[in-house]
């Protein structure tokens, strides 16, 4: 491991690889540290035993029209599916009628008006304050919080909601979103197993630690999940309490995922959808055929994944079929077997999906991803006001803090006395 560069970059999810890519571009030196035994962070493609991709972290090319992963998943060989997404389907749904979606899909766009009307408020609210009293969606509306929030309405801030840019288009990587976030890292430098574990930046340089060796460097773009932040697991040398600080104002929900491999599958339409209840928000969503592969896709979220977790994988397997056979008779069981899982909240390296803010804690987002003496600098989807929680949104903030330090570099070379000039 090299043991001097001009920035080090923390983590090799779609942050940390889209900053490293940034730096490389511009010629700066830099070394990516990365914990875990493998790229991609909260992106991660696995395979079923047919040989099919099944992404257990992020799986949407969200907001597709404009999501910078479009073009580089295209200019790397992947696959953008442009189909659209099970939830978006009228005639795809097995367990509404067209009336009921369209009554359903009704009160998220009233929810959507009212929300927007934050803008004009003094202070932040949690979402749950906006649903209309006794409206009979509000429960289902609450498990597809948990679904892309990670939490409940309650838990969730109404201004930082709504400051999320949607362009409502939702597209995948065929082959599957972490192996190409994994591919886009091909030829950086890259250390794998290797835990940054303090960065003292009070000297003249940086120090970065880790179990392998101290590295020295004139940056360092930190690009951790927000809890490990508000854990404190980088010691920061003087400390940076207010970095802990915003980061515990936005917590990582959950969102788990568990994955069937279904036999005779052409008894399905591919990308067909069902949510296990429509009246608790204690349900999964359930994804037939994506893709058109032989699978299900079983969608868990917020307090409902936390306990499952608590069960291991057979928890959310028991839990799953217990929905799914009650939607399609008992005899569905038979024809499923689970693949492996990832369990998020229990992973030490992120303990849980994606950031939400707290009501009062939107603003904390500016706040994490303020730079610190123009040399410290941090980059994730927690950083992005608009874009959190995506993968997308990960790589847009590494790349704006690459270009901070490329300036702040050049910025510092450009007023440095010339060489052998000194104070004398």
């Amino acid at each position: 491991m090299r043991d001097d560069v001009e920035v080090v970059v923390v983590g090799a999810g779609a942050a940390g690889i889209g900053a490293a890519r940034a730096l490389e571009a511009a010629g700066i030196s830099c070394l990516v540290l990365e914990a875990r035994d493998r790229i991609g962070g909260r992106a991660f493609t696995a395979a079923d035993g047919r040989g099919e991709p099944i992404d257990l972290g992020c799986g949407w090319l969200h907001s597709g029209t404009r999501n910078p992963w479009v073009p580089l998943v295209e200019a790397m060989g992947f696959t953008v599916n442009r189909s659209s997404p099970p939830w978006s389907r009228r005639d795809g749904a097995l367990d509404m009628s067209p009336a009921e979606f369209d009554a359903f899909r009704g009160a998220g766009d009233a929810l959507d008006e009212r929300l927007a009307t934050i803008r004009t408020q003094d202070a932040d609210r949690p979402v749950s304050d906006f649903l209309e009293p006794g409206n009979r969606w509000n429960p289902l509306m609450d498990a597809i919080s948990t679904y892309y929030s990670g939490a409940e309405f309650r838990h969730v801030s109404a201004v930082d909601l709504d400051r999320y840019d949607d362009a409502g288009v939702n597209w995948r990587v065929a082959e599957g979103y972490g192996r190409a976030v994994e591919h886009y890292a091909e030829g950086l430098a890259v250390v794998l197993d290797c835990t940054v574990t303090a960065i003292r930046h009070g000297g003249r340089r940086l120090a970065v630690e880790t179990p392998r060796g101290t590295v020295s460097a004139d940056a360092a773009i930190v690009t951790l999940p927000s809890d490990l932040l508000a854990a404190e697991r980088i010691r920061f040398d003087p400390p940076l309490p207010e970095k802990a600080e915003a980061a515990r104002g936005l917590p990582l929900g959950l969102a788990d995922k568990l994955y069937l491999q279904l036999d005779r599958a052409d008894g399905f339409e591919a990308d067909m959808r069902a949510f296990g209840r429509t009246d608790t928000a204690r349900t999964a969503a359930y994804h037939f055929r994506p893709l058109g592969h032989s699978q299900v896709e079983c969608y868990f979220g917020g307090e409902l994944a936390r306990e499952l977790e608590r069960g291991g994988e057979a928890a959310f397997l028991d839990f799953a079929l217990g929905e799914l056979t009650g939607l399609l008779g008992s005899d569905f069981a038979r024809r499923v077997s689970p693949l492996p899982m990832h369990l998020w909240g229990a992973d030490p390296l992120s303990l849980g999906s994606y950031s939400y803010a707290v009501p009062g804690k939107a603003d904390m987002r500016a706040v994490l991803a303020a730079p610190v003496d123009e040399r410290l600098f941090f980059a994730g989807e927690a950083c992005s006001r608009s874009d959190f929680s995506t993968a997308h949104g990960a790589l847009l903030t590494g790349r704006e803090a690459a270009r901070a330090a490329i300036a702040a570099l050049r910025g510092a070379r450009a007023s440095a006395p010339p060489e052998g000039v000194g104070a004398g």
